[in-house]
């Protein structure tokens, strides 16, 4: 049976690419994650086929921000489609009001705190607030879950400093920006290796090009979970 703390991203151009790369892991891999850029090239109909055709997992990685009822009523419809995890800015208000289109549903609410691939120099150009991004992760994590947040997405470098809040005792940690020993960075900056994000207090991992880039994808993906088992 898969490890379902792999979670792969299928940043892949379309979802008949995404079929095709579905076939190819097979039963290796039972959690997917679907983002922004497959949304026009049938990503939705793609997690309704490997959620409902195929008895997997899916994470539909939207990254909702708008204002409450817009950000109610576009978690309202896509919470129709049984996905197990949703992702919105963690903004308090953002995902108060995710909370509420959620109502009823078995969607889990995961806040972003900041992404992976940004540095200080690039929250500096955004105007974020000073203070080193291990301090500002975490009290984002904290106001989220406060907000009624099921969970948080976060590096695995921050996974450790969250996973610590009382708060988030029985809170979800998601980590993407992981990538297994040797592999590129790509454009991630804060990374770490599947068996330390889980050590440092991460229910899930995101692992998307080193797999589906790889030669043999299901051996890639074999290789993590193994990993992950040994712990």
């Amino acid at each position: 049976m898969a490890d379902d703390r792999l979670i792969v991203a299928m940043d892949v151009p379309n979802a008949l690419v995404g079929l095709k790369l579905a076939d190819e892991l097979g039963d290796a891999v039972s959690f997917y994650k679907i983002g922004l850029g497959m949304l026009t090239g049938g990503g939705l109909g793609l997690a309704n086929e490997l959620k409902a055709e195929r008895g997997k997992r899916i994470f539909l990685d939207m990254k909702l921000f708008d204002i409450g009822a817009t950000v109610e009523a576009a978690v309202r419809g896509l919470a129709q489609f049984d996905l197990d995890f949703l992702t919105v800015h963690g903004d308090p208000q953002v995902v108060n009001a995710a909370k509420q289109g959620a109502a009823g549903s078995n969607t889990k609410i995961l806040a972003v705190t900041i992404l992976t691939s940004l540095d200080r120099g690039d929250l500096d150009d955004c105007l974020i607030k000073d203070g080193l991004i291990p301090d500002l992760v975490t009290e984002r994590a904290g106001r989220a879950l406060e907000a009624g947040a099921d969970g948080v997405i976060a590096s695995p470098q921050e996974a450790a400093l969250i996973r610590a809040l009382p708060i988030a005792d029985d809170k979800l940690i998601v980590t993407p920006g992981v990538r297994p020993t040797g592999a590129a960075l790509g454009d991630q900056k804060r990374v770490a290796t599947p068996a330390s994000a889980i050590r440092d207090g991460a229910n899930h991992i995101v692992v998307g090009r080193p797999i589906w880039q790889a030669e043999n994808p299901r051996a890639a993906a074999q290789a993590i979970t193994d990993e992950l088992a040994a712990l």
